[in-house]
């Protein structure tokens, strides 16, 4: 009888297991998020034994997570750094990246201010603090807030690359931790400005053209646009079982549909 129950309660363990069906971790990019949980939402109805658990934190955060072994997949609105690669294959991981769209870094301003078009060099002495209020370049007599987002973010390095020349942000600068608390801040702040992904963008704040070109998808796909990016997926090595399956489907025309969904523009 001993000898049944425990048979039994073996078939038992192992139905469960196979109920519980493979988890895959995603971690990393605010600007990402959109993209990733709409996907995973759309390919867990056609894949019900898959769950997707998707996190943000920024892209810092996401590839730290790959290298710790603690997600699957690492979302970055930036590539990876040289230090970031080392520090990955010392642990035995091998990143690799996955375009899996494009974006373009939007110059958001208050809805009230008068500005319609700020030059890439106006834009960099603005967040390096050569340029403190508006009236030096054709605004209101008001002090310049400037928004950016906080260092683990992807689109604070890649903000820093493309508009900055690797400049330091001004120190006054108000740190934020997402794209979507850049936005509440530009806002209700009359003076500020700040940087958002393509996908945040309302009607709740001023969009502003760089040397006269419109964040949009037709500019950012064909990277006029002088803040263009791609967008990754970064898995440890080629990616396998159900991660390919789930990369293979962001890539595919359904998944490109839901980027742009996302509100951020699709690679086909």
């Amino acid at each position: 009888m001993k000898k049944i129950i425990s048979i039994t309660l073996l078939v038992l363990t192992i139905a469960l297991a196979g109920f519980a069906g493979e988890k895959i971790r995603l971690s990393g990019s605010t600007t990402v998020l959109p993209i990733a949980q709409l996907t995973a939402e759309e390919f867990m109805n056609f894949n019900p034994d898959v769950t997707l658990s998707v996190q943000g934190g920024g892209s810092g955060v996401g590839i730290a997570s790959l290298n710790d072994g603690a997600c699957n997949i690492a979302n970055a609105s930036r590539s990876m750094k040289d230090s970031e690669i080392k520090n990955a294959v010392s642990r035995g991981i091998h990143p690799t990246a996955h375009v899996i769209a494009m974006d373009g870094i939007a110059i958001v301003v208050h809805p009230s201010n008068p500005i319609q078009n700020l030059t890439k060099d106006q834009i960099r002495k603005i967040y390096t603090g050569k340029i403190t209020n508006w009236k030096q370049i054709g605004g209101a007599d008001k002090k310049i807030v400037v928004l950016s987002r906080d260092t683990a973010s992807g689109t604070y390095e890649a903000f820093a690359k493309l508009a900055l020349n690797d400049e330091k942000v001004r120190k006054d600068a108000l740190l934020n931790a997402s794209n979507k608390a850049i936005e509440t801040a530009v806002e209700t702040t009359p003076g500020a400005i700040g940087y958002i992904g393509f996908g945040y963008i309302t009607k709740r704040v001023k969009l502003i053209t760089v040397d006269g070109i419109t964040c949009s998808k037709v500019t950012i796909l064909s990277k006029v646009y002088p803040y263009s990016r791609p967008l990754f997926m970064y898995t440890n090595g080629k990616p396998k079982g159900w991660v390919k399956k789930y990369i293979d489907f962001v890539l595919s025309k359904e998944g490109q549909e839901l980027v742009e969904t996302a509100g951020y523009v699709g690679l086909k």
